[in-house]
């Protein structure tokens, strides 16, 4: 069993930085595939990044490439994704999830989800 607590999130204006956290309680974790997704009011649930546990495969979306970076620390079971260049269009609830055999897109390929933790673009 996983289990996934993310932090990080709150106000910030545009062009402005945030760095969140997912913190993963379970031996498994070093196994899987993490992902970001996020969820804006109004709007379904997106893709934004995901990383293998190996780090040989990171895939974003177009959307945040050059602004956004996934990374994992396997010692500390936890996955990160920093934020530049924030927008207003990047609101939304962010999630951490787990469990796919890869850098799926899909989020019913991930068995674990947190949460989530509220991002605020203020311009």
């Amino acid at each position: 069993q996983v289990q996934l607590v993310e932090s990080g999130g709150g106000l910030v204006q545009a062009g402005g930085s945030l760095r969140l956290s997912c913190a993963a309680s379970g031996s498994i974790f070093r196994w899987l595939a993490m992902s970001w997704f996020r969820q804006a009011p109004g709007k379904e649930r997106e893709f934004v990044a995901a990383i293998t546990w190996g780090i040989n495969n990171i895939r974003y979306v177009d959307s945040v490439k050059g602004r956004f970076t996934i990374s994992r620390d396997n010692a500390k079971s936890t996955v990160y994704l920093q934020m530049n260049s924030l927008k207003d269009e990047d609101t939304a609830v962010y999630y951490c999830a787990a469990g796919a055999a890869r850098t799926s897109v899909v989020g019913t390929d991930y068995g674990y989800w947190g949460k989530g933790t509220l991002v605020t673009v203020s311009s």
